[in-house]
């Protein structure tokens, strides 16, 4: 324990919290499969109801990862979007106001101009070459556990995160990919009960990209927590 009460693993979570970015320019270095192993082995701590564990992870590394790519690119401008869940109807007040600050971040970063519809088109599209990210990793859930086995995967990718952060290696989770279930399966050859979450690109980062630059924000503690005391 520090002097302020607060275990010395807290100190480093938060650590690993307030480097992690989302990545969203990678350098083509191949992560060492050992490295992700080990990423692997820790992110199997991740708690889940009744301890099903329901997540199953597919990864690409190599001329896989670059088949991958070309064909979801191709597969995305040919195809509506089929998530195994739902997208989000639309985005409200504060949500909305919190996407867009954002977008704008992110179109900033790399010099996007406001309204400019086809840059931010291509911006968008780069989600489906995994920003030239080496690896992918595809989460998915049986489909008996429904939105709960969803829930239980969104904690595998948390753990997933900092784990790779803990070992220099860069992420960015990706929901973009889960509209392409279709092609997902069909590459990775799932079982049709698997319902694709979403996908997580990692690497290396390239540091020097002004796009993994910009640090987005956090709403205030007192605006998102409530107490009852009595």
């Amino acid at each position: 324990m520090t002097d302020t009460g607060i275990a010395a693993a807290d100190v480093s979570l938060s650590e690993l919290l307030e480097a992690r970015i989302s990545c969203r320019a990678f350098l083509p270095t191949q992560v060492p499969r050992g490295v992700i192993e080990r990423i692997l082995e820790l992110a199997q701590q991740t708690p889940s109801w009744c301890n099903t564990q329901p997540w199953q992870v597919a990864i690409t590394e190599g001329e896989g990862t670059d088949r991958f790519r070309s064909g979801l690119s191709e597969y995305v401008l040919a195809n509506p979007q089929e998530p195994d869940f739902d997208f989000p109807r639309d985005y409200r007040g504060e949500h909305r106001l919190r996407r867009r600050e954002c977008a704008m971040q992110l179109y900033s970063s790399v010099g996007i101009a406001a309204g400019d519809r086809a840059a931010s088109a291509e911006q968008t599209m780069k989600n489906f070459t995994l920003f030239g990210a080496p690896h992918v990793a595809i989460v998915t859930t049986h489909e008996s556990l429904g939105t709960y086995g969803a829930v239980d995967c969104g904690l595998y990718v948390e753990t997933f995160l900092l784990a790779a952060q803990s070992l220099g290696v860069a992420t960015i989770p990706q929901a973009a990919l889960a509209g392409s279930s279709r092609f997902i399966h069909d590459f990775f050859s799932l079982a049709e009960d698997r319902r694709v979450v979403c996908a997580i690109s990692f690497g290396y980062s390239d540091v020097e990209n002004p796009v993994n630059g910009f640090r987005t924000t956090r709403e205030a503690v007192e605006n998102v927590a409530q107490w009852v005391s009595r």
